[in-house]
This record gives structure tokens, C-alpha cells and sequence, in this order.
């Protein structure tokens, strides 16, 4: 059994190398036969390429035996031409020289209207930042004067109230001794002044916590005048801010404007 394995093997390994011998033969009958045909097709292209050289040759002579004699029949025109040309060169030379002293002068005025045109927005720039200093300065005088004037009326009121507490200590001191003085004369006459002073007495009172509610409210009053004018004032300057801010904002935006048209010209110019 081994004995056929080894022989069913070495006919097997006979069999490959042959199929393995006439592929090899195959191959190169094809390699021979596209190296003739190769061959052949380089030799047809070298005879295409030396009759193309040859027709382009001739036309190469005639184009150039043409050239020549019409450089000869046309040397007059030619020389009109560049006779021509250089008149033209020479007007084009003084045209441009014409235009870049235009282009100049126009720079010049453009440079010279910029300028104006920025130092008169910077002045309208410092004219809007004064008078926004202006309005807060005033703002500031306003709640200043109020403030003087609300102290005054805090003075004048306490002044008020001295005198009016002197008068009723007064009064107060008299009716004592008009009561001590009438005591001896009639017990009726000092029942009568005890209730007028007992009166009396209520309508200080009265006129002591009216002038109290009076002072309450003026004192609520003059602190909502505080607020109110402590917001104006607060309003006053927040408006002068952005009123700087806006004239700054313009100032930019119209330098960008100026900017965008300087680079329109230049590739005007350019153009």
C-alpha cells in the first residue's frame, strides 16, 4: 500500500511538472509573439513618424520661402508701422504721465478732504462729550440747590416749632398764673379756667400731632423728592454716556465708511 502511495505520488508529481513544463512553453510562445508584434508595430510607427517629419519639413521650406518674400514686399509697411507704434508709445507715455498727475492731484484733495473731514469729526466728538459733561454738571448743580433748599425747610420747620413750643410754655406759664392769681375770687372762675386749659390743652395736643403728621408727611415727601431726583440724576448722566457712546459709535462707523471708500478708489484705480 505505501509502495503504490509512493508510486500514485511520483506519477502525480511526473503529471504536474509536465502540465508545469508546457505552461512554461505557452508563456513563452506568447512572450515571442508580442515581441514580434511589438517589433513590428515600432517599425511602423518609425515609418509613420519619418513620413510626418519629411511632409512637415516641406512645409516648414514653403512656409518660410513665403515669410521671407512677403518680409520683403511689406518692409516699407513695416517700417510705417513701427514709425506708427512709436508715435503711439510715445503719445500713451504722455497720457500716463497726464493721468498719475491727475491721480496725484486727485490724492492730494482726497488726502486733504479726509483730513478736514476727521478733524471736524473729532470736534463734534469733544463738542458732544462737553455738553454730555455739561448735562451731568448740571444734574449734579440741581440736586445740589434741591438739597440745600430741602435743608433750608428742614431749618425753617424747626424754627417754627422752637417758636411755637416758646409760645405755648408761654401760654401754658400764663394760664398757671392766671389760675393761682383767680383762684381767691370764685371757684367757678377756676373751673372755668381749668376747663379752658384742659381745652387748650387738647387743642395743642391736637395741633401737637397735626403738626406731627404734617412733619411725617413732609418727611416722606421730601424723601421721595430725593429718590426721584437721585434717579433723574442717575438718568441725566446714564443719557449723556450713551450720547457719547452713539457719537463714538458714529465716529467709528464713518471712519469705516472712509476707509471702505479709499479701498473702492484704489481698485477703481487699479482697474
Amino acid at each position: 500500500a505505501e509502495g503504490r502511495r509512493i508510486r500514485d505520488e511520483e506519477v502525480e508529481l511526473k503529471h504536474n511538472a509536465q502540465c508545469s513544463e508546457h505552461e512554461s512553453y505557452e508563456l513563452k510562445w506568447d512572450g515571442e509573439r508580442d515581441a514580434k508584434n511589438y517589433a513590428k508595430s515600432l517599425a511602423e510607427e518609425e515609418k509613420n513618424d519619418l513620413a510626418f517629419r519629411n511632409a512637415e519639413g516641406r512645409r516648414i521650406r514653403d512656409l518660410e520661402t513665403k515669410v521671407k518674400n512677403e518680409s520683403q514686399s511689406s518692409e516699407h509697411d513695416s517700417y510705417q508701422l513701427k514709425w506708427a507704434g512709436e508715435r503711439d508709445a510715445e503719445n500713451y507715455k504722455k497720457q500716463l504721465t497726464q493721468e498719475e498727475k491727475d491721480d496725484l492731484a486727485f490724492r492730494n484733495a482726497e488726502g486733504r478732504r479726509i483730513r478736514d473731514e476727521e478733524v471736524e469729526l473729532k470736534h463734534n466728538a469733544q463738542c458732544s462729550e462737553h455738553e454730555s459733561y455739561e448735562l451731568k454738571w448740571d444734574g449734579e448743580r440741581d440736586a445740589e440747590d434741591y438739597k440745600k433748599h430741602l435743608a433750608q425747610q428742614r431749618r425753617q420747620s424747626l424754627a417754627f416749632r422752637n417758636a411755637e413750643g416758646r409760645k405755648i410754655r408761654h401760654l401754658e406759664s400764663k394760664a398757671k398764673h392766671d389760675e393761682l392769681h383767680d383762684e381767691h375770687e370764685s371757684y367757678e372762675l377756676k373751673w372755668d379756667g381749668e376747663r379752658d386749659a384742659e381745652d387748650y390743652k387738647k387743642q395743642l395736643a391736637q395741633e401737637e400731632r397735626d403738626d406731627l403728621a404734617f412733619r411725617n408727611a413732609e418727611g416722606r415727601r421730601i424723601r421721595d423728592e430725593e429718590v426721584e431726583l437721585k434717579y433723574k440724576a442717575q438718568c441725566s448722566e446714564h443719557e449723556s454716556y450713551k450720547l457719547k457712546w452713539d457719537g463714538e459709535r458714529d465716529a467709528e462707523d464713518y471712519k469705516k465708511h472712509l476707509a471702505q471708500q479709499r479701498r473702492q478708489s484704489l481698485a477703481f484705480r487699479n482697474a
